[in-house]
């Protein structure tokens, strides 16, 4: 797959798919999650929508450009943010993970996407807008919050699944995989799959030195409401009913403060995108930027 380089000196891993003559959706992946985390067959059906899919690894996964050496303690940043005061120094934010999206623009030669992003993935995609408004045609915000730290928080035994440190080794990683069920979706939690999964992000790239790094911005970039309240662009707020590692709250809160957004809260979905749900997914995503571009006709 092509890289892209950034005049801020981060490389990008992205890969295509489509027709490049059809609207443009740039597709963000969430925390620790390489670009293969969206399965080809579910890019596929957003494809089928009449778009062209951009994907890409973040900043410090996949194989993108690595950070490693840059030492954070997320616990202190969050421990600093919760109790008012400054954070300590972070190698970078979700702005500059923001920037990266905008830089894979450039470098492609978009003017305007549209945008889909999955938990982290959909703060990055909110500070796209907030900050980069006049690149940005519409937003669709996955199981996502708005950075308030009292709406969205995660049960407990969400955020222990979410924050216990990877297996170095290939098959213990692939077995702690099947921990993430405590926030997967109930119905459709499918074993095989999530292992899979698993085997196929050990065997691209496993560099879990990214991981407090990325948390680290999450937890220094602080609280976005006031800069959704001020948005003017077409939204679309998904969320599943029994995510627990960012319950629905984040995704209600994120549509209020968004005029004129939508939200989507769908049964049986928790925080992944699993195959069942495919269909309803991409639908609603074609939907939403049809919608746009037919009102801004």
């Amino acid at each position: 797959m092509p890289r892209a380089p950034l005049p801020s000196g981060i490389e990008l891993e992205y890969r295509t798919t489509g027709d490049p003559s059809n609207p443009v959706l740039l597709v963000v992946s969430g925390y620790t999650s390489q670009l293969i985390s969206w399965p080809q067959g579910y890019v596929d059906r957003i494809v089928a929508q009449g778009l062209f899919v951009v994907q890409f690894d973040n900043r410090d996964v996949g194989l993108s450009t690595k950070l490693d050496g840059q030492d954070v303690s997320p616990m202190a940043v969050l421990e600093a943010v919760l109790a008012g005061e400054p954070p300590p120094p972070v190698p970078y934010t979700l702005s500059d993970m923001a920037a990266d999206g905008i830089g894979l623009l450039d470098h492609l030669g978009v003017e305007r996407s549209h945008l889909v992003g999955n938990s982290m993935g959909g703060m990055i995609v909110q500070t796209m807008a907030i900050e980069h408004p006049t690149r940005v045609a519409s937003v669709v915000s996955v199981m996502s919050s708005p950075g308030d730290p009292t709406v969205g928080a995660p049960t407990p035994a969400a955020r222990d699944a979410l924050l216990a440190p990877s297996p170095p080794d290939r098959d213990g990683y692939i077995a702690a995989s099947l921990d993430a069920r405590v926030y997967l979706s109930k119905k459709y939690f499918d074993p095989e799959w999530t292992q899979a999964i698993a085997a196929a992000q050990y065997d691209r790239c496993f560099s879990p030195e990214g991981a407090s790094r990325q948390l680290a911005a999450i937890y220094a970039s602080g609280d976005r409401s006031a800069g959704l309240a001020e948005l003017d662009v077409p939204m679309l707020v998904i969320h599943g009913r029994d995510d627990t590692l960012i319950t629905p709250q984040g995704g209600a809160r994120t549509a209020e403060l968004v005029a004129g957004s939508r939200y989507l809260l769908l049964s049986d979905m928790g925080h992944d995108m699993p195959r069942p749900l495919w269909p309803v997914l991409a639908e609603a995503i074609g939907g939403h930027i049809r919608a746009t571009l037919a009102s801004a006709t």
